[in-house]
């Protein structure tokens, strides 16, 4: 992983997770990476990913040479340990149930610092692998800033530690695809009115889903 300027401003207690998922994605669930180039080194920028595991964030976390910040829904604060950690680590909390405007101005000042951002348009995991429909907040976040929203997409999550499973399935191939950074004026649909966000939302969903699995010839 190539070392840059933001990649060595990583706290330290970020870097040793940061390294440590990447230790254990490069054990457990070795797969391919594809598209790191694709991923800005400096600015502020959204990572918009598929989501089907809790495995997700770390492993597109740890693909990254920055340090992300991620979302979080609310009510794990409710446990001491825990809501230790996701503060050290700068997770953003989220209510699901309710817009929260706390959230959202949480994303707009770390953009402003010119971090970066991991997303996940589905808003919660996939029940089956399958890509479901995006919420409208991530349209509403990447057209608040204009944003470049970097795509990704996650395959065999699911099958390594998908909804419902107790332990993970260790030795499962996880690959993730990278695409190319989507700028402002194609994603927002500013002709689109009321919907101007679900309709962004669904443009960059798009770009997700065209992601393709990598194929490598038999030799």
């Amino acid at each position: 992983m190539p070392r840059t300027p933001d990649h060595l401003q990583m706290t330290p207690f970020y870097a040793f997770f940061h390294y440590f998922a990447k230790g254990v994605y490069d054990a457990c669930f070795r797969g391919e990476v594809i598209g790191t180039e694709h991923i800005p080194t400096s600015g502020p920028f959204l990572i918009a990913s598929s989501h089907a595991s809790l495995l997700d964030p770390p492993i597109v976390g740890c693909q990254v040479s920055r340090q992300m910040r991620f979302f979080a829904r609310k009510t794990l604060w409710n446990l001491s340990l825990m809501s230790w950690w996701l503060n050290k680590v700068e997770t953003i909390p989220v209510d699901r149930d309710s817009g929260d405007v706390g959230a959202i101005r949480r994303v707009l000042q770390a953009l402003a610092e010119n971090r970066a951002i991991v997303l996940f348009p589905e808003g919660t995991r996939s029940p089956d692998g399958h890509l479901q429909k995006p919420k409208a907040g991530v349209g509403l976040m990447a057209c608040k800033t204009g944003a470049p929203v970097v795509p990704c997409r996650i395959y065999g999550s699911d099958e390594a530690f998908g909804k419902g499973m107790k332990i993970p399935r260790f030795g499962t191939s996880v690959t993730v695809v990278f695409g190319p950074p989507i700028p402002a004026s194609e994603y927002d649909a500013k002709e689109a009115g009321k919907e101007r966000y679900q309709v962004s939302s669904e443009r960059i969903m798009a770009r997700i889903a065209a992601l393709p699995m990598p194929r490598y010839p038999v030799i």
